[in-house]
């Protein structure tokens, strides 16, 4: 065992506590797998992070850092707070990127560029990794309204969405709906492993918010959104665009996530390019739970999704492993 520089921070927040916690193993060399996962297990968050050297394809395509993401039970391909925590760690414990206008992280779904721009209000946002979706059978969107506690009514759009972690997006009908729901977390299980994915997320427009970037269509989706414009310009922290929950299986059963990056990346990237929010909004995701999230979300002219959020540092020091 060695001492190794650690820090734990607190991601899509600009006050502590109030967000998605992270603990970043900021040296992971000679770590094994059992030893990362052995730690992650015992931190008890939802995601534990260990920064490596990038491995030498990776570096010579540009790629600053590699990170390795846990749960407490496996190993996750890529996941958005970790992407954007471990980044403010590593440049915070003085990680210098090799072009200073981007960092570039390996993991094991591939590269993943971090940005910090005007169009973020220097924030860090992180390129949205390519999504595969396709529509799920009428009996999958049937067994999740029934675990969720809500009608098939409810339901106005859904999605099998996969970005690296596979997971089911359902549109429900209102706010008020979102933030309703009480699942029953053993049927949610259930219904979760026999399809394969790992959570199922639920988002709403807000009440008049978001409607002005909509793209007039005709399918029910649409109409249902058809309110009149905002009062105020959609997508500010004050004013959020979507509620958003995500409830997924942590090994140990399942469990709500405070903020979802990797959901909101393929939820933006599905609802930007069916007309059904607008090239910019932020969403408000861990009301239910009591913390404040705010994800950032922008479509740019060339059509990359780019998912920002705040991080801050809550505990700096080290960590014997």
């Amino acid at each position: 065992m060695q001492q190794r520089p650690f820090k734990q921070v607190d991601v899509f927040t600009d006050q502590a506590y109030l967000g998605n916690p992270l603990a970043v193993v900021l040296d992971g060399t000679g770590l094994s797998t059992e030893e990362m996962q052995h730690f992650a297990r015992w931190t008890n968050l939802s995601e534990t992070t260990f920064v490596l050297p990038p491995t030498p394809d990776a570096a010579a395509q540009g790629a600053d850092y590699q990170v390795r993401i846990f749960t407490t039970a496996y190993e996750m391909p890529f996941a958005g707070h970790p992407t954007l925590g471990t980044c403010h760690a590593w440049l915070e414990h003085g990680g210098a990127p090799q072009n200073p206008g981007m960092v570039v992280q390996e993991c094991k779904v591939g590269l993943v560029r971090i940005s910090r721009d005007s169009a973020f209000n220097g924030r860090a946002a992180f390129a949205a990794p390519a999504l595969k979706r396709q529509e799920a059978t009428p009996a999958l969107v049937q067994a999740l309204a029934d675990a969720l506690g809500i009608a098939r009514s409810n339901v106005q759009a859904s999605q099998h969405l996969n970005n690296g972690p596979s997971h089911f997006g359902l549109l429900l009908d209102s706010a008020d709906t979102v933030l309703a729901l009480a699942p029953d977390f053993s049927r949610l299980r259930s219904v979760l492993a026999g399809a394969g994915i790992s959570g199922v997320g639920v988002a709403a427009l807000q009440p008049g918010s978001a409607t002005t970037g909509l793209i007039a269509r005709s399918n029910r989706e649409a109409r249902a959104f058809a309110a009149s414009p905002p009062a105020t310009a959609p997508g500010t922290t004050d004013n959020p665009g979507l509620e958003v929950r995500f409830f997924f299986d942590h090994g140990n059963g399942v469990g709500e996530d405070p903020v979802t990056g990797s959901f909101n990346a393929s939820l933006a990237q599905w609802l930007i390019a069916q007309g059904l929010a607008p090239q910019r909004y932020t969403a408000s995701q861990g009301t239910c739970i009591g913390v404040q999230g705010r994800v950032h979300i922008h479509r740019d002219a060339a059509g990359q999704v780019w998912v920002g959020g705040d991080a801050v540092t809550c505990i700096t020091g080290t960590v014997r492993l």
